[in-house]
């Protein structure tokens, strides 16, 4: 009887191939949360909500925090959006970044580190990839010909003749235009004229 219940219980293990559970949609649906999540990592205050409902304190879900490090890998990578969700995943990992999250302070700190990453991130990378100027030539190299000759001076007849100089506002409209310029108190007072007009 025994080896009977022992055949029977064989059948319902997991490893028995009538229980593999078939994904209908070959992973699809887990892969799009699991980005989704992942993503929303970019956001300090996500990460506040989050060790302010203490989800942090759940040993399930740190655990889940560590296997979502899989996404660092260079087949995962390639779908992410944010760079900095992969950066807060990896703080994530230590125990003193989830409790200091849980303080407004700190999230205000991380929202202006971001945003200073993202304003100055151009210019930092342009720093590291413009080409470099040519060094100065060395003094025992013989120096090129002579300087060129300079242009002889011209003088240039400034007219003003009867046009005054436009100022910048006005070099949309050309002098002596029909167009009027938008002014407020005018045309209230021809709002008044005809009123009374009419």
């Amino acid at each position: 009887m025994d080896s009977g219940k022992e055949s029977d219980s064989a059948a319902d293990t997991p490893t028995s191939p009538k229980n593999v559970y078939k994904d209908p949609d070959d992973g699809r649906q887990r892969f799009l949360l699991e980005l989704e999540f992942v993503q929303c990592l970019a956001n300090p205050t996500y990460i506040h909500y989050l060790a302010q409902n203490r989800y942090f304190e759940d040993e399930a879900f740190i655990g889940y925090l560590k296997y979502l490090q899989y996404w660092q890998q260079p087949e995962y990578i390639k779908f992410i959006m944010y760079p900095h969700s992969l950066f807060f995943l990896e703080l994530l990992q230590n125990a003193n970044f989830r409790n200091a999250m849980a303080h407004p302070g700190s999230k205000e700190l991380a929202h202006r580190q971001q945003f200073f990453f993202w304003k100055n991130y151009r210019n930092n990378r342009l720093k590291h990839i413009l080409p470099k100027p040519l060094p100065e030539p060395l003094a025992g190299t013989p120096a090129p010909g002579p300087p060129p000759q300079p242009a002889p001076p011209t003088t240039i007849a400034v007219t003003s003749a009867g046009s005054p100089a436009l100022s910048p506002m006005q070099y949309g409209i050309p002098a002596g235009s029909s167009l009027s310029k938008n002014d407020m108190r005018n045309s209230a007072i021809d709002r008044r004229k005809r009123k009374k007009e009419g």
